[in-house]
C-alpha cells in the first residue's frame, strides 16, 4: 500500500470509530519520527473531549489498526484533542469557525502575500474570505490553503474571565445574577 492509501484508510478507520462514539473526526494524519512512524488522531466534542474518550478511540482504533496489519513498520498511535488553536482542515472548520481569529498559509502568494493572520468572516464558491490584519479583506481559494490555525484571542479570554469572576462573586456574596 502506498503511503496516501495508508493514510486515506486510517482516516476511514478512525472515522468510523469517532462517528460510533458520538466524536468528530478533526484530522488524521501519519508523519515519520526517526525510523517510527506516528499515527496521529485528533478528535473533538461540543463540550470538549475527555482523557476517557480518547483512551477509549486509541483501544478500538489501535486493535483494528493491529487486526487489519496495513501499516508495515512500527508506529506510535496518538489520540488527542485539537487544543486551543485547532487546525482548520475542510470547508466545514472555515464556515464552523467564521468569526473566530486564525492564521493561514498559502501555497502560492495572494497579493503578493502567503501568511495571513486575521479573522475569518466566512466562505464564499470555494475560497475563504479572511480579513487580514495587514491587508483587510482576503479571499482564500480552499485549495490553495497550505496550513491554518485557529488563533486564541486573548482578549476575548480576559474579558470572559472577568465576567465568570463577576459572576461567581456575586453568588458568594448571595446576590443574585442580573435578570434573575
Amino acid at each position: 500500500m502506498d503511503p496516501a492509501s495508508v493514510e486515506e484508510r486510517v482516516r476511514e478507520l478512525a472515522a468510523r470509530v469517532v462517528a460510533d462514539r458520538g466524536l468528530e473526526l478533526v484530522h488524521a494524519e501519519i508523519a515519520s519520527s526517526g525510523r517510527t512512524l506516528v499515527v496521529r488522531i485528533f478528535i473533538d466534542k461540543p463540550a470538549g473531549v475527555t482523557h476517557q474518550d480518547c483512551s477509549e478511540v486509541s483501544l478500538h482504533l489501535g486493535t483494528i489498526l493491529d487486526v487489519e496489519d496495513f501499516i508495515h513498520s512500527a508506529y506510535t498511535l496518538e489520540v488527542s484533542s485539537p487544543g486551543l488553536e485547532r487546525g482548520l482542515y475542510k470547508r466545514a472548520d472555515y464556515e464552523r469557525f467564521a468569526g473566530q481569529l486564525a492564521r493561514l498559509k498559502a501555497r502560492v502568494p495572494i497579493n503578493g502575500q502567503r501568511n495571513f493572520r486575521g479573522r475569518i468572516l466566512g466562505v464564499e464558491d470555494e475560497s475563504v474570505i479572511f480579513d487580514d490584519r495587514t491587508n483587510g479583506r482576503v479571499q482564500v481559494p480552499l485549495s490553495s490553503i497550505a496550513k491554518a490555525n485557529l488563533e486564541v484571542d486573548l482578549e476575548e479570554e480576559f474579558r470572559r474571565a472577568a465576567e465568570r469572576e463577576t459572576v461567581g462573586s456575586r453568588r458568594e456574596r448571595g446576590r443574585p445574577e442580573p435578570g434573575n
